[in-house]
């Protein structure tokens, strides 16, 4: 799940989730999902092109980590692209977003 093309990992979790291996759920952010593994897909931008970055939270926190406006995973995780959807923002924060997080900044 780390490193992939984005049309081939939405592609294989289709599969799982219509053979009910895993329930897949989009977050808020457009950002595919396994509550059950704890589990919530990512965006990097490497070199030329965007990759896939799995994000694996707590057993705690499994059951809601989808969703980034309950979920218990840092709002700074969340910075950068977003995953493609129609009409969708490509990055998050939008420039007057007022984050929480003081003078953090995600690495370049």
């Amino acid at each position: 799940m780390t490193g992939c093309v984005l049309d081939d990992l939405e592609r294989f979790l289709g599969h799982a989730h219509a053979c009910e291996v895993v329930d897949v759920s989009y977050g808020p952010r457009g950002n595919p999902g396994v509550d059950g593994l704890g589990l919530v897909l990512r965006l990097q931008e490497v070199a030329d092109r965007v990759v896939t970055r799995p994000v694996v939270v707590g057993r705690a926190w499994a059951d809601r980590c989808t969703d980034d406006w309950e979920g218990a995973i840092p709002e700074c995780e969340w910075v950068g692209r977003m995953w493609p959807g129609a009409g969708a923002p490509r990055s998050w924060p939008p420039p007057d977003h007022a984050t929480h997080w003081d003078s953090w900044r995600p690495p370049l």
